[in-house]
């Protein structure tokens, strides 16, 4: 009789635990830990399938630094990982750094100029001592359709109703913009991206509605192939070699042409991309903390710091 009413009672108990979800909610966490559980490797393989671009020949998207078998506990993504940025990924307990651009100071990330740097060491020390992953994702993102880093900058600058299809394979890049001048389009753009300087070519007071983007450090052969159409007449880019570009487009300018050239500075041409693929992230990665870490622009003007000073 003892038995069966300690029988009774024990599925009693057992019935209620389940009933209010006890056991079955210990039970799940322990299936979402355990399915949730990510190397750095796995991550990297599963961002570059979703972009469904191929990894050119010798790439740079690459690990620069870390262990590709870390198991992912957060994940940030920036424009380029400033010592500023790693210590923000610390605290917010993030150990895979998605970065756009390169860690240590050239495209390829090569470190033989820095091997006794006391920059470096300390930069590479601080990666180490926190078991940090930094992967550059640029080859992949730029070569995803449309483009991540231009679907970021559209997105911020507010253009996307003013798209045109532009040449093949050039979607997102080309704009037909209410008629406004260089000097209001530049204004627009500093607001918008909060840059602290940015550079202009060309007649202030030209009206202007035909704009082209090209992000970072495109080159001057696809800056003058864009300026060269005459469905541009501003080039809105990130940086461009001072004799070559900009040279361009001031004769142009003195021969007549409706042509200008906004230089925004290659990390504000393309940082609104990153910010982007946090976003673009997180459904690949449920649960996962995924956060963007803004680089911030890294210059500043003596105008702005007498202004503030008077």
């Amino acid at each position: 009789m003892f038995r069966l009413v300690l029988s009774f009672v024990f599925r009693c108990l057992v019935a209620s635990l389940i009933f209010t979800g006890w056991v079955p909610t210990l039970s799940a966490q322990g299936t979402t830990a355990a399915s949730n559980s990510v190397t750095a490797a796995q991550a990297i393989d599963r961002i570059v399938k979703a972009t469904g671009a191929a990894l050119p020949a010798n790439t740079v998207d690459t690990i620069k630094a870390g262990d590709r078998a870390t198991v992912v506990t957060g994940i940030v993504t920036t424009f380029t990982p400033t010592m500023d940025v790693l210590r923000k990924a610390v605290a917010a307990k993030a150990n895979l750094i998605v970065t756009h651009e390169p860690t240590f100071y050239n495209h390829p990330d090569q470190t033989t100029l820095f091997i006794d740097d006391p920059v470096f060491k300390e930069k590479l020390a601080y990666i180490q001592e926190h078991h940090l992953v930094i992967w550059r994702f640029h080859d992949t993102w730029h070569l995803r359709r449309p483009d991540g880093i231009a679907e970021g900058f559209v997105a911020q600058a507010g253009w996307k109703a003013y798209e045109n299809p532009g040449p093949a394979g050039e979607a997102g890049f080309f704009f037909t913009l209410p008629q406004t001048t260089v000097l209001a389009l530049a204004k627009d753009l500093q607001r918008r991206f909060h840059a602290r300087s940015i550079r202009v070519v060309g007649d202030p007071g030209l009206n202007i509605t035909k704009v082209a983007y090209r992000p970072g450090a495109s080159g001057e052969a696809k800056q003058v192939a864009a300026l060269e159409r005459d469905d541009v007449e501003v080039l809105v880019a990130g940086e461009a070699s001072e004799w070559e570009t900009v040279e361009y487009v001031r004769d142009a300018q003195l021969q007549g042409r409706k042509k200008a050239l906004i230089l925004l500075g290659h990390l504000t041409s393309e940082e609104a991309g990153m910010d982007y693929c946090a976003q673009w992230l997180r459904p690949l990665f449920p649960g996962m903390p995924i956060q963007f870490i803004p680089a911030t622009e890294p210059y500043w003007t003596p105008q702005k710091l007498l202004r503030k000073a008077q």
